[in-house]
């Protein structure tokens, strides 16, 4: 005996369609932002550096 639902599969395709319009583009937004945020994080990582290598070559 299967359950059905009134409208289910009408459901699950608007559910995949939101998924795709909204889901997809938005990991693609995050992904963007988080490896432009790994690369300012290495360039602060760097200047940290140099400024640790200038004090401690100032001693």
């Amino acid at each position: 005996m299967i359950l059905q639902v009134p409208g289910g599969p009408e459901l699950l395709v608007v559910l995949l369609l939101t998924v795709f319009f909204l889901g997809i583009p938005l990991l693609l937004i995050i992904g963007v932002y988080e490896y432009l945020d790994r690369k300012r994080g290495y360039e602060r990582r760097i200047t940290a550096l140099e400024q640790r290598v200038d004090e401690l070559e100032d001693e």
